[in-house]
């Protein structure tokens, strides 16, 4: 299956559109790779792509107190990207680092304001994966004020049975907003 067909299968959950559409669309989609623990985007940079991940994991990161504080755990079919520093082409203290080998396909912020303006459907999608985005951080944010971290952590090896597989507790801990220890105090409970 090319990247057009592929991508043209995963959204037609949301938006169903001509191939030829997708077609268009996949032609500015560059696909990359990055090994595990590399660093996608650095602190304070400005973020200039939009990413979707194919296969892997990767995470969202601030540092407080010499500490990387996990911001967000993305797998398969998730978008990725710094997407405030994306939408106001300025700097953050957010990092984006892959967790595993991870492989996406990715527009520039250039190249999807350009297929905004000639691809019917593109705007659509842009807007799918703002919401996406925008749906996820509201629900990980209710989560985190509303729920214990037992809660936090159950619903999220709901989301994802895998994770504990495939992501370092450390970034679990964190990303619950608990230490490694209370973490694995809450593993022992579950």
């Amino acid at each position: 299956m090319n990247l057009a067909q592929q991508m043209k299968e995963f959204f037609d959950q949301y938006h169903v559109a001509p191939l030829e559409e997708w077609s268009a669309f996949a032609r500015l989609l560059q696909p990359a790779t990055f090994t595990k623990n590399q660093i996608i985007k650095e602190e304070f940079g400005v973020e200039n792509s939009l990413h979707f991940i194919i296969k892997g994991s990767a995470g969202c990161f601030v540092w407080k107190d010499n500490n990387a504080v996990c911001l967000d755990l993305l797998y398969e079919n998730d978008f990725l990207s710094d997407y405030m520093s994306l939408l106001t082409q300025k700097p953050s203290p957010i990092y984006i680092q892959a967790i595993e080998p991870l492989h996406v396909v990715s527009i520039t912020g250039e190249n999807l304001q350009r297929v905004y303006h000639h691809v019917p459907m593109a705007e659509r999608v842009g807007r799918i994966a703002a919401e996406s985005l925008f749906i996820h951080k509201q629900v990980q944010q209710i989560d985190l004020l509303t729920l214990t971290a037992e809660q936090r952590y159950q619903k999220l090896l709901d989301r994802q049975p895998q994770i504990i597989l495939r992501t370092p507790q450390k970034h679990i801990a964190s990303y619950l907003g608990v230490t490694p220890e209370s973490f694995s105090r809450i593993r022992r409970n579950i």
